[in-house]
């Protein structure tokens, strides 16, 4: 334990570990406020489906060399959820097919311009790192995390707003209607909200497990509790535990950060189920 105390010790006199453990947070905390939304009203997939076209976004952006990628990414990843959601609603696709349609695609698109516009000598290596996280998130600059820290305060702030209408459009769409408001319209919010965090999370788990930090906290909350607002507190709590946790363990033991993360996640869901189950419910 000592020697763990004085490593973590050794390892916060670095900037770029005290920039990793912010944007770590920031991030988890966002990802968590509207899993439990995506979770009851089905949206599941809207982020595994988003994080593939972030992916296609990334080959692109990285295909023409900017310097910024999020310049390009972020704007192609909420047309495309804005896309999804339109589409989704569509008689003749039904978003489950939308979502897998533009997983696959988007997926074969930045893979394919990746190998035929390498611009490096370690293309596997490139995309296995973008599709499952790398050491990114430890090679942050201040620019960066301020970027991070600014959009992260925003859809705080757009939650906190929004949170009743949010409430209200998660179970019922026809009373959101009925006193005044746009079913359509919040449900565009929050897939826009979504895609911005996803576009933030990919440095910190790769974009094949960003949808994992949006999903499993949700569902650890929901395994203990009921209240819609106990919920959201504890899966942004849980959220925020496992980041932290996952980027130390990486830190002090050279694992994967995204994956770190993850498993930290789904020992928690682990925990939370089985209490569930002992408590007979």
């Amino acid at each position: 334990m000592q020697d763990i105390a004085g490593n973590l010790q050794f390892y916060f006199s670095f900037p770029f570990v005290k920039y990793a453990l912010i944007v770590g947070v920031l991030i988890a905390l966002c990802s968590s406020l509207l899993g439990v939304t995506l979770v009851l009203k089905r949206y599941s997939f809207i982020g595994d489906g988003l994080s593939h076209v972030a992916f296609g976004a990334l080959a692109i952006a990285s295909v023409l060399k900017l310097a910024d990628k999020n310049i390009l990414i972020l704007p192609i990843t909420v047309i495309t959820a804005i896309l999804l959601l339109k589409t989704g609603q569509s008689a003749k696709i039904k978003g489950d097919a939308a979502i897998a349609m533009l997983s696959v695609g988007a997926l074969a698109i930045g893979y394919m311009l990746m190998n035929i516009f390498s611009t490096s000598s370690n293309v596997s290596g490139d995309v296995c790192s973008t599709l499952f996280g790398s050491t990114s998130i430890l090679t942050l600059t201040s620019d960066q995390v301020i970027l991070c820290l600014v959009l992260a305060v925003i859809m705080i702030i757009m939650f906190i707003v929004l949170y009743n209408r949010i409430f209200a459009v998660t179970f019922d769409e026809n009373f959101v209607t009925a006193t005044g408001g746009s079913a359509n319209t919040y449900n565009l919010l929050i897939a826009i909200m979504i895609a911005v965090i996803i576009v933030l999370g990919m440095n910190l788990v790769g974009s094949l497990l960003i949808s994992a930090l949006i999903i499993f906290p949700a569902l650890s909350a929901m395994s203990i509790l009921k209240n819609f607002r106990s919920v959201v507190i504890c899966s942004a709590v849980i959220s925020v535990v496992c980041a932290l946790a996952g980027i130390l363990i990486s830190i002090l033991f050279s694992t994967p950060v995204g994956s770190t993360i993850v498993i930290c996640d789904m020992v928690v869901f682990l925990i939370c189920f089985g209490i569930r189950k002992v408590a007979g419910e």
